[in-house]
């Protein structure tokens, strides 16, 4: 197979399926001090407005519609 001749929606939903295999597995990522302050920015800005946003139906619905 190659990647490049799969349609956007196909890649899409390739890279769903390689995502849910690795949070399958349940194994911690590490991560770097940069990326943990911006979490910690935007969990304390979360905690701050409540804006809940989009559930992930509702998103991946906007981006790829009915697969």
């Amino acid at each position: 197979m190659k990647i490049h001749e799969l349609s956007v929606s196909e890649r899409i939903i390739l890279a769903e399926k390689l995502w849910d295999s690795i949070v399958d597995e349940n194994t911690p990522v590490d991560l770097s001090k940069k990326q943990k302050i911006e979490l910690d920015r935007r969990l304390q800005a979360f905690l701050d407005d409540q804006d809940t946003g989009a559930t992930w139906s509702e998103v991946k619905e906007r981006i790829v519609g009915n697969v």
